[in-house]
């Protein structure tokens, strides 16, 4: 198997913003306490750190100061894809120049490119930078997924070295490990599906799960490589409220609120996404005041 960028719970982290900006203070302080909480990795300026609607000199300054502010103490994992292969390039090379450990690189959204296309944005990308890749695939969001013999091409590149699954369908997760062997680390996009796809040899999770209980995510994990798979079976069934509250919305809009929640100066939501609606706001609170999150 080629080898893991990380083992266990990394944290999709949110982006607090001020009116004008990033809230860096408060972006370390969130990172801070996710080390504190046994957060395994750090994946920066994904889809919960609403990159989508972050200027190009925000995105470059969150991913160098999440990578000095965690200083090498877990992995931190860059979020660097488009739709455009040319900034994709431009910005993993980025993230490759100031110490990121690995890039996340999402499918191209919008154009739908074919699967040749796909390959050919990967090798690009994977070609013009030396750290390691992570894909994503999400076609919910981005109208195009990865087919199982894309996967089988891609993971013969000494670079592309793992997947964010999030399709949904463990079904073609099954299919896409017995195409792929050890040539490509699989971890969960899901929070719904980290330990069904831990038992197709996931190595863990990207988690939207983990900014709100950090130490609770990557205990669900260890417990499953401890050999205690019922008890993190359970931990995943009993967590499924809160998982299903984070998800009531659109992400990031309900984490974004449940950060607040919880003290944390999470800052506003970035147009063309909005606050939640009432109901979906109780739903959200009684999981979190559930699991002693908040009283």
């Amino acid at each position: 198997m080629k080898k893991p960028i990380f083992r266990g719970a990394g944290v999709a982290i949110i982006t607090p913003f001020t009116e004008t900006g990033v809230n860096f203070p408060e972006l370390g302080r969130i990172i801070e306490d996710q080390i504190k909480n046994g957060t395994d990795a750090i994946v920066i300026t994904g889809t919960s750190g609403e990159s989508a609607t972050m200027t190009d000199a925000e995105h470059k300054a969150a991913i160098k100061f999440a990578v000095d502010q965690v200083h090498g103490r877990v992995p931190v994992i860059a979020g660097t894809g488009s739709n455009e292969t040319s900034y994709a390039v431009e910005l993993t090379q980025y993230a490759e120049k100031v110490g990121a450990d690995a890039a996340l690189v999402v499918t191209p959204y919008y154009n739908k490119c074919t699967q040749n296309g796909l390959i050919a944005h990967y090798l690009k990308i994977a070609d013009s930078s030396n750290i390691p890749l992570v894909l994503y695939d999400v076609p919910s969001r981005t109208g195009v997924g990865i087919k199982t013999e894309t996967y089988a091409a891609l993971a013969k590149h000494p670079r592309i070295v793992a997947v964010k699954e999030a399709n949904g369908d463990l079904s073609k997760i099954l299919r896409m490990r017995a195409a792929t062997g050890d040539d490509l680390v699989v971890y969960s996009g899901n929070d719904d599906q980290i330990i069904p796809i831990l038992s197709l040899g996931g190595q863990g999770v990207i988690s939207v799960l983990s900014n709100v209980a950090p130490q609770q995510t990557h205990d669900m994990c260890q417990l499953y490589f401890d050999g205690k798979v019922e008890e993190a079976a359970k931990m995943q069934i009993d967590w499924s409220d809160l998982i299903d509250a984070l998800f009531c919305e659109v992400n990031p809009i309900p984490v974004k609120v449940a950060m607040r929640k919880l003290g944390y100066d999470a800052g506003p939501l970035r147009m063309p996404l909005s606050e939640m609606e009432p109901a979906h706001e109780k739903q959200l609170e009684d999981a979190l005041r559930a699991h002693g999150l908040i009283k």
